[in-house]
């Protein structure tokens, strides 16, 4: 036995989300990770990895009774943890997949950096910020006028709007309100 506690990085990320097949299109169409064989724990749920081969389970979702709240509904937003960063290439990339899919984003400089920044939101409310190193992106840099920028403690989320995403669709439906 050692005396030696060792943290080696964030080993996944669990989403509880009313709509499983929006919240797997989000993160597979848009962000880009690949669903992988999750165990079957009896209720539904996804595992997503990293695009590259062998690439980690980081984003855990489940659905159904396990992802209710006492009051029977499944939560919305990242309550205390105010979102979650993914390093990322391919700024511009990204934003024509946000904006082909009809999703809302935000851009930012990270001050005295060279820290390119996209903030968008997942079907469950769920702020995800994908930060690039600017020193190797082509194109220009995120857009700091005040409707693109992002200001931190200021949401943008709106259920009603949010677009429908799944699967089986290559870009933005109707809006559904929830």
């Amino acid at each position: 036995m050692s005396d030696i506690a060792i943290t080696h990085g964030l080993f996944h990320l669990a989403i509880k989300t009313a709509n499983l097949a929006a919240t797997r299109g989000f993160w597979t169409r848009v962000i880009g990770l690949r669903e992988i064989a999750r165990p079957d724990f009896g209720y539904p749920g996804a595992w997503l990895a990293c695009g590259q081969p062998g690439g980690q389970a980081i984003i855990h979702i489940y659905a159904g009774g396990p992802a209710l709240g006492a009051d029977g509904v499944a939560p919305f937003g990242t309550s205390a943890i105010d979102h979650v960063s993914l390093s990322c290439s391919g700024f511009h990339a990204y934003r024509t997949r946000f904006e082909a899919a009809g999703l809302a984003w935000r851009e930012f400089l990270v001050p005295g950096t060279t820290l390119w920044q996209l903030f968008v939101y997942d079907p469950s409310g769920v702020q995800l910020e994908l930060t690039f190193e600017g020193a190797i992106e082509n194109g220009a840099p995120p857009d700091m006028s005040p409707g693109s920028r992002y200001r931190a403690g200021e949401s943008f989320f709106d259920s009603a709007s949010y677009p429908t995403l799944s699967l089986a669709t290559s870009g933005a439906s109707t809006h559904v309100p929830s």
